[in-house]
């Protein structure tokens, strides 16, 4: 417990640093806010789950990779998401691009649930994944064209330093996604628990921590646009990159019998919650109560 403590906590930091380097590298270029939200500041919330993908896939845990990439899909879009009007308020979503983020996290989804359904994550499934995740991305990207950008900071550091800092971040975090796995797998074994379940629920709200912090500050800067397009780009990346950039390394085997149940009702999640905010003009504390409901029925399920 107190390895999962520590590693989870060191991966929230390592990421928060991490971060904000990249939001200073990017700061001042013609990328729409929502596009880097869904892909520069996606990819560095979701570096806890890279970094357990890589981990966990080496030491031969596929249930581990796919179960806490799969949870935080389904965590951020219903739990973090759920739980932004209760710290922010009420939230104006203007955010273009969010049907197509989530969406293409709905087709992620669907190919998890097929590459794993022969209890075998291989090199060329991974690349399939990755595939969406690069496609997803490019359309998204010139279907929005938006013409505002991120403003550039009254005080940069160069680009070298920032650089660097970015690569002791993801040290920092793949070295905490190391204690938080040893953490895990002896929990699982000790409570004699399937380590996909475990991951599911307790890796991914640990390696979901990150785009809470980060998204509760963006709102609070008035970065509503960017904050959203971090969640759905999260939960795209969490089904399609991170998932699979561990097998691309190290293939490895899984249990399709426990993903399949928990896969088909992330992927159900996604579908109506990209409905949802597509639908609504505000997010507030009612929608987030029934965003709240769905996570729990995740319990449901796998139960």
């Amino acid at each position: 417990m107190i390895a999962m403590v520590v590693g989870f906590a060191g991966m929230v930091v390592a990421s928060r640093f991490t971060v904000d380097s990249a939001i200073e590298l990017v700061a001042g270029s013609r990328v729409p806010p929502f596009v880097i939200g869904m892909t520069v500041l996606a990819i560095g919330t979701d570096l806890p789950e890279i970094a357990n993908s890589i981990v966990s896939s080496w030491a031969d845990h596929g249930d581990v990779n796919v179960g806490d990439s799969v949870g935080s899909a389904a965590t951020q879009i219903t739990l973090v998401l759920g739980l932004l009007p209760f710290f922010v308020g009420t939230i104006v979503v203007t955010a273009r691009g969010v049907a197509g983020a989530g969406w293409f996290a709905v087709v992620g989804l669907a190919a998890v649930l097929l590459v794993t359904s022969d209890d075998w994550f291989g090199r060329s499934d991974s690349l399939l994944l990755i595939g969406i995740w690069v496609a997803g991305s490019w359309i998204t990207y010139r279907l929005i064209r938006q013409p505002h950008q991120l403003s550039l900071p009254e005080e940069r550091s160069p680009r070298g330093r920032l650089m660097v800092r970015t690569l002791l971040g993801l040290g920092a975090v793949g070295a905490a996604a190391m204690i938080a796995l040893w953490g895990l797998v002896e929990l699982a074994e000790e409570w004699n628990a399937p380590e996909f379940a475990m991951s599911f629920f307790l890796a991914a709200i640990g390696t979901s921590l990150p785009e809470l912090a980060f998204n509760i500050t963006a709102v609070r800067r008035g970065q509503i646009e960017m904050a959203i397009g971090d969640l759905f780009g999260s939960s795209f990346a969490d089904a399609t990159l991170s998932v699979a950039i561990g097998p691309l390394l190290f293939p490895v085997a899984v249990t399709s019998k426990e993903i399949a149940p928990a896969t088909i009702a992330a992927l159900v999640a996604l579908a109506a919650v990209t409905i949802l905010i597509t639908r609504i003009r505000e997010h507030e504390w009612r929608t987030g109560l029934l965003l709240l409901v769905g996570y729990g029925g995740f319990f449901l399920v796998l139960l």
